[in-house]
């Protein structure tokens, strides 16, 4: 949208492009607009484990306080759980430091108003053009006004108390492999399910600062994979670094995307007649599998952009309750304001206690057409959707492919990249569109 932010907050390489200085102004002026409305006079931040989250907490907490408004430091957590503690302390707003899934160069922060909810753009706008012209008009309170760090201690302790009150299941008998990617959820999810009665196998639970995703987590699950058949668990979990999403494997190691939890939950759901609007909401990202399987359960698909923040906006506007992506973004307005990996996770184990049936059997409700994706590294992503050359190309290959698949070129909220997406049943054919753009993408670059 502006100069700084994109579809999950403000992103960048820390300290070369999100430096403590832009931190220090997004505080500042975060603190200005968020606590206008008699919200209250505190922010709670939290981040993930990365170690440049210090660095960019350290910078948030000065320009919060500078602005006469209390900062409550969460520590290491999942952004849901910043989510749900920023609702529940009654703050004016939350603050997250995480850049989820990408490497542990980079870090972004992001904003939850006093509701829970992801900003608006309008609201980002108001915080942006304040950052871009140094802060100017922000008052600066001396004394007593200025503003203090608290540090709250049992952030843990109230988040798995809360997930295990939404979820009263006994997971006895069931043994998880649960992949932290050394990120946020290393300390809560493997708690949960333990004290729920599973047997649990922690893998990528050490963070160091530095190996957040790391060959490991919900962009790459190999290694979960092969732990879950190593060990002869039931299912395995592969969260992101800030845990707002989840991967699931079924026991004989298959992947279990974000699309076919969704088909389970949303038959589950209906099934008990609590699948609001019958309508599940999902991006444009989703295999055809979900829609021909939502469509033979006789439920309602509404399409959205790529990005949880529309799939949010499309809930809260048709009154539906649940939806995602196929990454593993899971909403569910009935238990959080935001995907929540960890609450998706026992909700997943939930339906397989309650249906008695394996992870295994539950997926195969939904067949996956064979997807391809490449991301295409840009320098100018305007440019690249811009091409007629590149639009005649999607038009020659949507062609070739008839009616029996899709071809995606969008470029990504996140990364300086171009991410090409073929869906249909021939793989080979598939493979052929693919590297057919992105050799064009990348002579235009």
């Amino acid at each position: 949208m502006g100069l700084m932010f994109g579809t999950d907050g403000v992103r960048g390489v820390a300290n070369r492009d999100l430096t403590p200085e832009v931190a220090f102004k997004l505080g500042r002026a975060g603190a200005y607009i968020l606590t206008g409305d008699g919200n209250g006079n505190r922010m709670v931040i939290g981040k993930d484990t990365r170690v440049s989250g210090d660095m960019l907490e350290a910078a948030l907490v000065a320009g919060i306080c500078s602005a006469g408004v209390d900062a409550v430091s969460l520590g290491v957590m999942p952004t849901p759980a910043i989510a749900y503690l920023t609702r529940e302390l009654k703050a004016a707003a939350g603050v997250v430091i995480s850049a989820s899934h990408n490497p542990v160069d980079d870090n972004g922060i992001k904003f939850f108003s006093s509701s829970g909810y992801k900003l608006s753009d309008e609201v980002e706008a108001d915080i942006e053009a304040l950052v871009i012209n140094e802060c100017a008009g922000i008052p600066s309170p001396e004394g007593k006004a200025i503003g203090r760090l608290h540090r709250m201690h049992d952030a843990v302790d109230r988040y798995v108390n809360y997930a295990g009150s939404l979820f009263k299941i006994d997971l006895s008998g069931l043994k998880v492999v649960v992949d932290c990617a050394n990120g946020a959820a290393y300390q809560v999810a493997p708690r949960i399910f333990s004290e729920l009665g599973a047997e649990v196998i922690t893998i990528f639970g050490h963070p160091d600062g530095i190996n957040i995703n790391d060959r490991c987590g919900s962009t790459h699950p190999e290694a979960l994979m092969e732990a879950v058949v190593s060990a002869g668990a039931d299912l395995g979990l592969a969260h992101d670094g800030d845990a707002d999403r989840v991967l699931a494997v079924d026991a004989g190691g298959r992947l279990v995307d974000g699309d076919q939890i969704m088909v389970i939950f949303a038959r589950h759901l209906k099934e008990k007649g609590l699948l609001a609007k019958n309508t599940v909401v999902v991006t444009v990202m989703s295999n055809l599998g979900l829609h021909l399987a939502l469509r033979d359960m006789g439920i309602k698909v509404i399409e959205t952009k790529v990005g949880d923040r529309y799939v949010l906006e499309e809930l809260l506007r048709t009154g539906a309750r649940f939806g995602g992506e196929q990454s593993g973004h899971i909403i569910s307005l009935d238990y959080n304001t935001t995907g929540d990996g960890i609450l998706t996770a026992l909700q997943l184990t939930s339906v397989m206690k309650e249906s008695g049936l394996p992870l295994e059997q539950l997926a195969a409700q939904m067949e996956r057409f064979p997807q391809l994706l490449v991301n295409v590294p840009v320098v100018d992503k305007s440019q690249v959707m811009d091409s007629p050359v590149l639009a005649e190309a999607i038009k020659e290959s949507e062609l070739r492919l008839g009616g029996d698949g899709r071809i995606l070129v969008r470029p990504s909220g996140t990364e300086s990249l171009v991410r090409v997406m073929a869906e249909g049943r021939n793989m080979e054919q598939l493979k052929e569109i693919v590297d057919g753009l992105a050799n064009i993408i990348d002579k235009i670059k």
